[in-house]
């Protein structure tokens, strides 16, 4: 049966958008919902996403968390107009002291843990890049269209494309996608490293939730300790992520989750993992 077959339809939104979420397991499905404007963003829903986000990291039984959209589009950027207002006065989005969704450490936020895979499709423009940029795994059906068009509109990318599309793809790659504001598919993303698997449209968010479902199965204290790792070189170099080898790795192996995972070996069985 495909996995998407479980996923709730999109609840009936608000003129401004909402986020849904659905528990499946120990994965958190979080939905983009305001298909009538083709997902563009509001406040509250920025507001919304980033209390979703904030949620797979406080609960404990959850272990990855999956963003999704209603309608046919991922998302066609901001809603310029609905936050216009935010952009000239400098004023925060989404309140201090949530996980704020773009992950990259803006004072008074929190930083996710937990791994996060997106499904996109259709148009994904602007926000939707950064979003995907901000997280783990990306999903893109072969009929997106991306588009960082933050220049056309007179601003300046703010959610991350500045600091990743370079890292992802390098100087070059990432000034010609940003300068230009020009549109490019899902064969030109998964180049850059910008998604991770391309597959027929309709499929995407399936094939996402498999994934988080596999990641879900693994040990959650290593998977995070994973996750932290890889960034930690990335954000702050090589010895700074192998300085945390030896310690983080003795608190794993004291782990029940550790014990789990040698009986499952000597026994012949899938692990059952719990978090501690």
């Amino acid at each position: 049966m495909s996995s998407a077959l479980t996923v709730a339809p999109p609840s009936t939104p608000p003129a401004e958008g909402c986020i849904d979420t659905q528990v499946l397991g120990s994965v958190l499905l979080i939905g983009i919902n305001r298909p009538a404007k083709r997902n563009g963003w509001t406040a509250p829903m920025f507001r919304q996403l980033a209390e979703a986000y904030t949620r797979l990291d406080d609960d404990p039984q959850l272990r990855v968390g999956v963003l999704h959209a209603a309608g046919d589009h991922f998302t066609a950027g901001l809603d310029l107009p609905a936050i216009s207002a935010y952009l000239k006065s400098g004023e925060r989005i989404i309140p201090e002291g949530l996980v704020e969704p773009y992950d990259f450490g803006r004072p008074g936020y929190r930083r996710r843990a937990k791994p996060m895979v997106l499904a996109v499709k259709g148009i994904c423009f602007t926000v939707g890049i950064e979003l995907m940029l901000g997280a783990d795994i990306v999903v893109a059906a072969d009929d997106c269209r991306f588009s960082q068009m933050e220049v056309q509109r007179g601003i300046m990318a703010t959610g991350g494309a500045t600091l990743r599309m370079a890292e992802r793809a390098g100087t070059g790659n990432a000034l010609l996608h940003l300068l230009t504001a020009d549109e490019f598919g899902s064969a030109e993303a998964l180049r850059l490293n910008f998604v991770q698997k391309v597959v027929p449209a309709g499929r995407e968010l399936d094939e996402a939730i498999a994934i988080a479902q596999r990641i879900a199965a693994q040990a959650p204290l290593a998977v995070v300790a994973t996750r932290l790792n890889v960034l930690k070189a990335i954000e702050q170099g090589q010895a700074a992520a192998v300085a945390d080898f030896v310690p983080v790795q003795q608190r794993l192996a004291n782990s029940e989750d550790a014990a789990e995972g040698v009986r499952a070996f000597v026994e012949r069985r899938p692990a059952q993992f719990s978090g501690r």
